[in-house]
């Protein structure tokens, strides 16, 4: 799978050096930014998959200002790539909740197994939260009670009756009656069409 990446890095060896292994490795490089303010520019104009993002580099604005911005204002994983690996660099780190972090200098197998952790990560993120109660009630334009999304969850997760029950401390007669009362609340007249709506 070809990932679209942006590099921000200050060393411009470094910045070829990685451009390159990331293209034999498959993966487009749509942009490289050498300080925060061309890094904000870039994220604002190009459509990633993933930000390489060092944390010490020329400007106003260090590689954790970025990640503060890239959490907030855009949905797009990052990975620290770093010369530091000290306790206070790393203390600071956390707090960004990086997709990854690779240190220099690295090699493509460091890339390689933080760029795929880093997207399965952001993908099951995005998943979860796709499966919130908010979402599918928004999705969906119902509302559920705590019982119902819990019954739901258990739906989704492949659970048998009795199981939905034994997790949720209720008897199957329960279980069925929360499955009638969500078949008509979405319209829909089978446990496949359920999950098949839920998508």
């Amino acid at each position: 799978m070809s990932v679209r990446i942006i590099i921000v890095e200050d060393e411009a060896l470094i910045a070829a050096e990685l451009k390159s292994t990331l293209q034999l490795m498959g993966h487009k490089v749509i942009g490289h930014a050498m300080n925060g303010d061309k890094a904000l520019d870039l994220f604002a104009r190009e459509d990633a998959d993933l930000i390489l993002l060092d944390i010490c580099i020329k400007g106003t604005l260090t590689g954790i200002d970025l990640a503060k911005v890239i959490r907030k204002k855009y949905h797009v994983p990052f990975v620290f790539l770093t010369s530091f690996s000290d306790k206070v660099t790393l203390d600071l780190v956390k707090d960004t909740m990086p997709y990854g972090y690779i240190v220099k200098p690295f090699n493509e197998n460091d890339l390689k197994v933080n760029i795929e952790l880093a997207l399965h990560k952001f993908s099951m993120e995005n998943e979860a939260l796709s499966f919130s109660k908010g979402s599918l009630e928004s999705k969906l334009h119902v509302s559920f009670t705590d019982k119902e999304y819990d019954i739901l969850l258990g739906f989704k997760d492949g659970l048998t009756y009795k199981e939905v029950g034994e997790k949720l401390f209720i008897s199957v007669n329960t279980v069925k009656t929360y499955q009638k009362r969500l078949f008509q609340l979405l319209k829909v007249s089978s446990k496949f069409e359920l999950l098949e709506k839920m998508r």
